[in-house]
Parts: C-alpha cells; structure tokens; sequence
C-alpha cells in the first residue's frame, strides 16, 4: 500500500528540515553576507547565489547528531595578480581574524567552512566572473592552486526543471527521502550532488502529469526502479555527467568499491520499496516500510510485528567470545548498526582504558575515515562508520574534536580497536586493546577479517595522563 497520508507526515516530521533551523540558518548566512561586505577581503562582491541542497530544497533534517549545512558562493570581480589559492586563503584569514567567527573558522581545499555549536554549518566559496573573459565562472581550488569552471546557476535551473517535470514536488520529496534512508541506513556512500545529479537524470519531460509521479511513494517507487534498472545494466563505475557542466563527472566522487556497494543496496532497497507498496494490509505495509525507513515511519501506529525485531535477531547472532555468527554481518549490512544490543560494544576480550578519566570526560570527540588502496596512498575516500566495506585496503582513521577542531598539543591520542566476528577469533586476532597513532594523530588500520569491528579515540591529557575526551565506536564492517 502507498500509504500516502503518512508519507506527507514523515516528510513534515521526521524528514524535512523543521522551519526554525531554516529560519536559524537564514539569519546566519545573511550574518555571514553583512560581515564579508564590511570586511577588508578584496574582490569586490558582486552577489551571494546559493547553492547545494539548501538551494535546491533537498535538505534534510540531520540524522543521528549529524549535520545540515548550507553552500553559499561569493560571486566576485578578479584581482589582478592573484592566484586561486589566494582567493580561499584571504577568504579565511578575514573569517579567522575575526572575533566572531575565528574559532569556529576551518579553511578547505575550495571553501571556508563556518561551524556553530549546534549541528550547523556553512560552506561559503569564492566564485570568480570574467577572469578570462566576459561570461566566464570559475571557483578555485586552493590545493592545486587552479580555478575551475563552473555553472552553479544552471545547475539549480536543471534541478528546478525536473522537479517540474515529476509534479507536485515530487523529485524534491523523493531525493528527500532517498537522503534520509542514506543517512539512517548508512549502507552506502552517495554525495548529495551526485544523488541528486543520478535521480535528476531518471526524470524527462514526458513524465508530467503520468501516474508514475502522481504521489510521493509512487514517485519513490519509479525513481528507485528506474536508477536500479540503470545501474544493473552498468557493472563498472559508470559516468554521471554534471548537466551544466559537460566536461565534469560527478562519478569521481566514488571508488570503484563505494560503486558497487551503491549500486548493491540500491538494488536491495528497490525491492524492499516494492514489497511495502504491493503488501495486502495497513499493517502489513507499515512494518514493510519501516524496514525501509525505520520506525519513524507511521510512528503514532502500534503494529504487531510478524517475527522477532532485528535487533533480536541480532542478539541471537553474538557469542560470549564475540566470535559472532557471520549472519550478523548480514544482518547489519541489511539494517545498519543501529540494529546492534548495546553488550556488542564491550566483548569480553576488549581491554579498559589503562588512564584514570577526568573528572570531565568529553564525548564530543568525532572519528572520521578514509578508504585507501594502500598505506602510503594519498587522501582516500571518506566512508561512514557501518559502511559495508570488501576485505581490501585500509582505513586511515582520524580524530576531531567539536566536529572539526584538531587534537589540542597538551593531550594525545590512542586508538582502541576492536576485532570480533568468527574470522578474527579464528586467526587469534581478537584485538580490543590500545595502539599508537600511525602519523600524527591517524591510525592506519587494513581491512581483512569478515566481521563487524570498532576504531575509538581517547585523547588524554599530557600532564597527569587523564583521559578526558572519548568519542563513540567507528563501526568497520567488512564483508
């Protein structure tokens, strides 16, 4: 059954950014616009065009402590004489200077990035006009140091179109939808503007005013079917074409691995989409659609469940010696690790932190990671901790504090990994003790045992060795 009337509820509740973290993050970009007129940075300003999922209307409401953020662009006039690095580097030191925005001020490889205390942030990127010559856009990578064109504006007309073509907001809706089940499953890894660009282009003119978009579940059926259908035809990495931009893949954004685990659970949740809308019964349909979109979904509805939760199944699946059974990987990979009992985070083999704790220990201590070929490979591809990975490479594991501040220099860091599944037990490599970063403050660490496993930081104090920031388990689940 579609179930149209809860749909409208779970967007409006569960899924749409709420009205005041727009209104909130209005008033701060427009902070963000009078600040940098009245700053000293020297390009002269021409307009701010918005930009991203904000512009577009695809936002969605964070997910688990994550983060809704905005992409504004500075159209600005050349300088004469500067680089394209120059134009990012200036762009920071005139936020970083400031008492205003210096702490919460990190300068990135195209942006500066603003982050506020709660789980906002906006990226605001310099646009060049008529450097070359009259007509041209270009924003600038600091890294290279090279500008790179490109065409904002006819990307949000593009997007705009084929929300036109669907009716009634529908490409909006299901992108919308699309993004929640990414964030909530975390089983795949898609940018947004690639998610956006490979659901636009399943969207044509004669799609207006036919069934197929005629309500949001309809709309989400056909747009699944119709990207399932196209990525099955394509067993390799294929190309997703910037429509602005012809010259642009937006498939760069992927490995080959995060590929073929996208097109893997795109197949998967296609089918679960179609059983939810061809089941029998209200009730039936709603426990079907969780399986989806989890229990958030028809939440006012107490239905009877069928079988036992998943999350009992998947107590059933762990073992005292965490050598747990290989259908809990499975089960987690169909799921996601918020399906785990809280008893998987401490088996019995994992060692206590040898430090005292503080009197204040922070939690908000963040691990991010980076899938790598090899160990001495450069920057690699950011994964999501419970990303189903293949048994191949490595992860470069690292720490931020606050969501984006360094390890400060009275304190250091130590890894606690994790190993549990058959596999690892199997091998005697049943790790759950303390290691050394590997470079810095980042833990390289190989993928090889099948199994679900954990990275933690610790970052303890330097002058009476106390542990006073821990962040939650990084999920690694290897295939």
């Amino acid at each position: 059954m579609k179930l149209v009337s809860d749909f409208k509820d779970f967007l409006k509740d569960t899924v749409n950014l709420n009205q005041t973290r727009i209104d909130l993050l209005s008033a701060r970009v427009d902070a963000i616009k009078d600040f940098l007129r009245a700053s000293d940075w020297d390009p002269q300003i021409l307009r701010f065009i918005e930009q991203g999922s904000w512009a577009h209307d695809t936002i969605i409401r964070p997910v688990d402590k994550g983060e809704f953020d905005a992409d504004l662009l500075v159209k600005v006039k050349p300088v004469d004489g500067w680089s394209a690095a120059q134009y990012v580097k200036e762009l920071g030191r005139v936020f970083r200077d400031s008492k205003r925005y210096g702490e919460m001020t990190v300068v990135y490889d195209y942006c500066v990035t603003i982050t506020y205390a709660d789980d906002c942030k906006i990226d605001i990127a310099p646009l060049v006009t008529d450097r070359e010559y009259q007509g041209t856009l270009e924003v600038c990578n600091k890294r290279a140091d090279e500008f790179e064109e490109s065409q904002p504006i006819e990307f949000t007309r593009w997007i705009k179109e084929k929300n036109g073509y669907s009716g009634n907001n529908s490409f909006r809706k299901a992108t919308r939808l699309i993004k929640y089940i990414r964030d909530i499953k975390k089983r795949f890894s898609c940018q947004s503007v690639l998610l956006t660009t490979l659901i636009g282009h399943r969207i044509e003119w004669w799609d207006k005013d036919t069934m197929a978009f005629a309500d949001t579940p309809s709309a989400l059926q056909t747009i699944m079917a119709r990207l399932d259908d196209w990525l099955q035809e394509r067993p390799d990495k294929p190309k997703v074409e910037n429509p602005s931009l012809k010259s642009q893949d937006f498939a760069d954004l992927w490995n080959d691995t995060q590929y073929a685990n996208f097109r893997n659970f795109v197949h998967k949740y296609r089918t679960w989409i179609d059983e939810a809308i061809e089941a029998p019964n209200r009730a039936e349909s709603i426990e079907k659609w969780r399986r989806v979109f989890g229990d958030d979904f028809a939440k006012g509805e107490n239905v009877k469940k069928s079988e036992a939760s998943v999350t009992d199944r998947a107590r059933v699946l762990l073992m005292d010696t965490a050598a747990h059974l290989d259908g809990l990987v499975d089960t987690v990979i169909d799921y996601g690790v918020g399906i785990l009992p809280s008893i998987f985070n401490r088996p019995p083999h994992q060692q206590a932190p040898p430090w005292p704790m503080a009197e204040t220990v922070s939690r908000n201590v963040q691990v991010f990671a980076e899938h790598s070929g090899t160990k001495l490979k450069g920057r690699g591809h950011r994964i999501s901790s419970g990303e189903a990975l293949a048994p191949s490479g490595g992860l470069w594991f690292d720490v931020r504090i606050n969501k984006f501040q360094t390890v400060p220099t009275d304190c250091y860091v130590r890894w606690r990994i994790t190993n549990t599944g058959a596999a690892a037990m199997a091998q005697k490599c049943g790790r759950g003790g303390f290691e050394r970063p590997t470079e810095g403050d980042r833990r390289w660490e190989g993928l090889q045992y099948r199994g679900v496993h954990m990275a933690e930081a610790f970052i303890i104090r330097r002058r009476d060795d106390r542990v006073v920031g821990q962040s939650d388990p990084f999920y690694v689940v290897i295939k």
